[in-house]
């Protein structure tokens, strides 16, 4: 969602065969892109906005993405995938 100039970062962020969707651009829609980043580790950047889609092409994707994330509409909350770990642990534990 960030965008801009901020895009070098979001990518390095990536795993390999990852992939980047936006659907805002918070520093602006323009950036600088190293293509062959993104053929070398199989990434693929997409995008979308859903303003101008129907009503209930935007259900359809809210309940994809729903569903793919664990997140369940009925409950208004997201399966926790992250671990509160002390600070001091953080490096062992993500190496």
């Amino acid at each position: 969602m960030v965008g801009g100039d901020y895009v070098p970062r979001e990518l390095k962020c990536l795993a390999d065969d990852g992939r980047l969707v936006f659907i805002a651009f918070l520093r602006g829609p323009k950036t600088e892109l190293d293509i062959n980043e993104l053929m070398r580790r199989r990434l693929t950047v997409t995008g979308s906005t859903l303003r101008p889609r129907p009503v209930e092409s935007r259900a359809t994707s809210r309940a994809g993405c729903a569903r793919r994330s664990g997140r369940s509409s009925r409950q208004g909350k997201s399966a926790r995938h992250l671990q509160d770990l002390p600070l001091d642990q953080a490096p062992r534990r993500t190496a």
